[in-house]
């Protein structure tokens, strides 16, 4: 059974290698439902520049992690298995599922075929680790190539965990080959820093990614009290060493907009 992409879908980034490829699709316009009143949703979105996208995995004997509810569909010789490796292993996730606060078990599936995960509206990057690990915000991680380890790291200082605002344990990605991450805004509007034993002090949480050779601590804005305080500026996301560090400015922006109603454009009271 053949799947024809019709012009209305494009890949707008891709990675392959040894029988593992994994495609961001784009769905340059939605048509609609039969439902009249999606129209008017569908005309903002699309002046916005919004587009629906999806992930697709081609897996040649080959397994691709997931979170757990990612799924949308796989066709061909696929199945589930089992990734929890013994009690000792079930022990370890459940442990790190109440530490950073996501799903215990990530589907593994494996064989021959091609996976759809769910589609969204939000942005999707491509990340390789070669031997390496990186730390991400919390829900950053959407899946990855079997063979990835996904668990927790602990903050190192006290004010980091009472103060960085990211709580006391993030997402760690460990190993080599490729990871798919759902950032919160387009690839285009991060800022990836290539540090070189130098520090970035950030005021706020839209710091999305650091490499294992990044230091993360917070720390006040000034050594001097007085100065903190009249600066305004408090405590800040501290990133120090030689590694990369990416953030997203932008972020907090559009966590602004959303204040109103997540998902759907903010309205106004306008009567007197």
């Amino acid at each position: 059974m053949a799947v024809n992409f019709y012009d209305n879908i494009e890949v707008i980034d891709s990675f392959q290698r040894d029988g593992f490829k994994v495609e961001v699709i784009q769905y340059k316009t939605l048509k609609g439902s039969k439902h009249h009143s999606i129209a008017k949703k569908l005309y903002h979105i699309q002046r916005a520049g919004m587009a629906l996208k999806q992930i697709k995995v081609t897996l040649e004997d080959k397994g691709l992690i997931i979170e757990r509810g990612n799924l949308n569909f796989h066709k061909g010789n696929i199945e589930m298995a089992s990734k929890v490796g013994g009690v000792g292993g079930l022990a370890k996730k459940v442990i790190s599922s109440k530490l950073n606060q996501e799903a215990v078990f990530k589907p593994l599936y494996k064989g021959t075929g091609e996976v759809f995960l769910e589609p969204s509206f939000g942005h999707f990057v491509l990340y390789e680790l070669d031997n390496d690990s990186i730390v991400v915000d919390k829900g950053l991680f959407y899946c990855c190539e079997e063979g990835i380890e996904v668990g927790v790291e602990s903050m190192k200082t006290l004010s980091a965990g009472m103060f960085g605002g990211e709580g006391w344990f993030q997402t760690k990605i460990s190993g080599t080959g490729i990871c798919v991450l759902s950032i919160p805004v387009p690839f285009d509007e991060l800022m990836k820093y290539e540090l070189e034993n130098e520090r970035v002090q950030v005021d706020g949480t839209f710091a999305l990614l650091r490499t294992s050779g990044i230091k993360y601590s917070v720390k006040r804005s000034s050594t001097n009290l007085i100065s903190t305080v009249t600066g305004g500026e408090g405590m800040l996301q501290t990133f120090e060493g030689t590694g990369k560090v990416w953030l997203a400015p932008t972020e907090p922006v559009y966590n602004y907009l959303t204040l109103g109603e997540p998902g759907f454009p903010i309205t106004y009271n306008t009567t007197k």
